[in-house]
């Protein structure tokens, strides 16, 4: 089966490294125009672009926990495209802190950052472009969660809850934006190969990681991204809700 996005506008969040990246370049190879969103990583995000083939895309600089940086972001891309056909609410953190050694005031700032990148920021974005699916007749949004929000994070409790609430929040919005054609899907990865996992993969943990799946390995990104695209492209419209785990089998649930 031929995946094409041809003329299809697409917005990603996080795009500028790892599982963000390997997304845009899929969706571009697909004949996609894609918008890669940055916070601070200018650099990576034009290298990302000088990557995508086809023409028109751009990269937006937006730090989604900022509601109006979010707002403004997505009244500029429907100015200069006319609209926004998918969604890929990629951006977070993973941040791993131990109860015993943490100040009440570490712990505080903790969750409340991790929550607002993983969860508030995506929500508020999700409405905005929402909107505008709203009056061009329909859309995909597909949130990239975790396996973490299943089997619990002890190291890295906010960032379990955060992904379990973005799972939990794509499947209400499939209820509530079906009559609208709108259609919301859930990738959740385990451990993934990109820059944010590297001093993990590479440290003595890395061999146990590896371990934990049966083929003995973590995720590719280009695996994120081909199931992303897969979920996005036509014909998957009933798989709406729908949360697809990509861990190798080193998680299984039914």
């Amino acid at each position: 089966m031929e995946i094409e996005f041809k003329e299809k506008v697409i917005l990603i969040t996080g795009g500028s490294r790892g599982i963000g990246r390997a997304i845009a370049k899929k969706f571009a190879d697909s004949g996609g125009i894609v918008i890669i969103n940055f916070n601070t990583n200018k650099e990576e995000a034009e290298i990302t672009l000088d990557e995508l083939n086809g023409s028109g895309h751009n990269a937006v600089k937006c730090d989604i926990t900022d509601p109006v940086q979010v707002e403004k972001m997505v009244e500029r891309v429907i100015h200069e495209y006319g609209r926004i056909d998918i969604l890929v609410n990629n951006a977070g953190i993973y941040e791993e802190i131990d109860m015993d050694k943490t100040e009440y005031e570490e712990w505080m700032e903790h969750w409340e950052r991790t929550v607002s990148i993983n969860l508030i920021g995506p929500a508020n974005l999700t409405f905005k472009v929402v909107e505008a699916m709203k009056t061009s007749g329909g859309g995909k949004i597909i949130n990239i969660t975790s396996r973490g929000a299943f089997r619990g994070e002890p190291d890295a409790p906010a960032y379990g809850a955060s992904k379990a609430g973005l799972n939990s929040f794509s499947q209400s919005m499939a209820k509530a934006l079906a009559p609208y054609n709108i259609y919301f899907y859930a990738v959740a990865p385990g451990y993934v190969e990109t820059d944010m996992t590297t001093e993990i993969l590479n440290s003595e943990r890395g061999d146990a990681i590896r371990a934990q799946s049966p083929l003995n390995r973590v995720a590719l990104p280009e695996e994120v991204a081909h199931t992303t695209l897969l979920l996005a492209s036509g014909g998957t419209e009933f798989m709406t809700g729908t949360i697809v785990d990509i861990n190798g089998a080193s998680y299984l649930r039914s």
